[in-house]
């Protein structure tokens, strides 16, 4: 018997070695993900620390500026640590304050610098610096890519930019437009996903309810049949992949257009969650005009409430900001209301902070800073009342939850989430040790649990 040999091991010098550090948000994972798949694929040895790597790749965020600190901060930690550094992402696309690029700027000695979704600029940076250990041989990759999350969870992302031009907002000028993913590319990702044991697919995009604007809803093909480039079709096919795997799909910045009525049916029949993270932002028309929003405060009340006569077990997650400038005190109080009267399930909120080069930044009577974490905290307290109530009404009831963790070979309890929770921005379930002794939980699978209590924005339950 002879032990395989991977072809980076028959040269008498080890493969070389990449470090990666990945920032920001869930669209910057995937760029991520890609950049290692494809560093794996051509026989490079990755690693999340500074270690005898040989260069580093960092992945930035530069959407606020508390994301352009942290990001700059990390790029100057690896130069200090490891003095040979490539940079990509959103940061990499942002302009100095004088003009030219500010990681250029900020950190001059940098060996490279891209935009985000830039995989082939990056790995060609990488070959100026680095050379290639071999020719490419596929089977050192899985067929799902190198992925950086949990193995049974898994971000699928379906197009890249924005149309919109919030007020708010610089990701377009780093992004780009809006360019949606070919239907059969995406769900041929999804199909090796399932594959390879994901149990949750999380659908994300910088906007998710225009897939396919950019094309015209353009026919495209996945096993041999039509398939339009539209996000009912996609929805509905990511749904019947899902079925046979007994895997949940779970959508992401779903912006409140009419034709996301069509997709609720779909979450009511069980295809996909009965879940829909829609990023409002506010709630009275006047504040969503200055920002630029596409739908108004009333619309997206009815919206809502037209989910749920078709869909009553959907859960409705949303962000919002509190004091953009202008923002009056009644314009405020009308957001509390319609986060009471609208009964967002999950609801995070963020005090408005200027970020350079967004237009809201030339808005009249900006809030002050104090008056916006007031606002904030105010915003916070009111819409954790309104999700403990229905988290509460959920105390009695029977429930899946996908086990996250689950120490002590799952005999003592654990955590995980239900269909109403993503990870890592949602709440969780906090299992309690199962009662009969044959019962185990087992990281990556589902269990049925009985919600006993709640614990602030958790669920408490007894696997059954």
């Amino acid at each position: 018997m002879s032990d395989a040999i991977s072809p980076a091991a028959l040269s008498s010098a080890p493969a070389p070695k990449v470090g990666f550090v990945s920032l920001g948000c869930p669209k910057a994972l995937t760029d991520a993900e890609l950049i290692l798949t494809q560093l794996s694929a051509e026989g490079y040895q990755t690693s999340k620390s500074y270690d005898g790597a040989d260069l580093v790749i960092v992945n930035t965020c530069g959407f606020i500026d508390d994301a352009v600190k942290e990001s700059l901060d990390a790029i100057g930690e690896a130069l200090a640590e490891n003095g040979k550094v490539i940079v990509t992402g959103c940061l990499g696309a942002r302009e100095g304050d004088q003009g030219g690029n500010l990681v250029r700027q900020m950190h001059p000695s940098v060996l490279a610098v891209t935009g985000p979704h830039a995989t082939h600029e990056v790995m060609e940076a990488v070959h100026s610096h680095l050379p290639k250990p071999h020719d490419p041989f596929v089977d050192l990759v899985p067929p799902q890519g190198i992925k950086l999350t949990p193995r049974h969870y898994a971000y699928l992302k379906i197009s890249e930019g924005c149309n919109h031009r919030c007020t708010f907002c610089i990701i377009p000028s780093m992004r780009g437009d809006l360019v949606s993913r070919p239907i059969g590319d995406v769900l041929g990702e999804a199909h090796k996903l399932f594959e390879a044991g994901v149990k949750e697919l999380l659908v994300v995009s910088q906007d998710t309810s225009a897939y396919g604007v950019d094309v015209k809803y353009r026919t495209g093909f996945w096993n041999g049949q039509p398939v339009k480039t539209r996000l009912l079709d996609l929805v509905r096919r990511l749904g019947e992949l899902a079925r046979p795997y007994g895997a949940w799909v779970r959508l992401h910045y779903v912006y409140p257009y009419p034709h996301v009525d069509e997709v609720i049916p779909l979450m009511a029949e069980g295809l996909v969650l009965p879940y829909l993270d829609v990023p409002l932002q506010h709630s009275h028309p006047d504040v969503l005009r200055r920002m630029k929003r596409p739908a108004s405060g009333e619309k997206n009340l009815e919206r809502i409430a037209r989910w749920r006569e078709l869909c009553p077990e959907i859960v409705v997650r949303s962000t919002f900001i509190a004091g953009f400038p202008g923002e009056s005190d009644a314009e405020f109080e009308d957001l509390l209301a319609f986060v009471r009267e609208a009964r967002i399930d999950r609801a995070g909120c963020f005090a408005y902070s200027p970020v350079t080069g967004a237009a809201a930044n030339g808005l009249p009577d900006p809030v002050p800073d104090a008056l916006r974490e007031e606002r904030r905290v105010r915003f916070m307290a009111v819409a954790e009342e309104v999700s403990t109530q229905k988290l509460r009404s959920r105390i009695g009831a029977d429930m899946q939850v996908l086990v996250d963790h689950a120490p002590a070979l799952g005999r003592k309890g654990g955590v995980g989430r239900s269909y109403a929770d993503a990870p890592e921005i949602d709440g969780v379930v906090r299992l309690l040790a199962p009662q009969k002794i044959s019962k185990t939980l087992k990281v990556g699978e589902f269990t049925r649990a009985r919600i006993v209590d709640t614990d602030g924005h958790d669920l408490v339950a007894l696997p059954i």
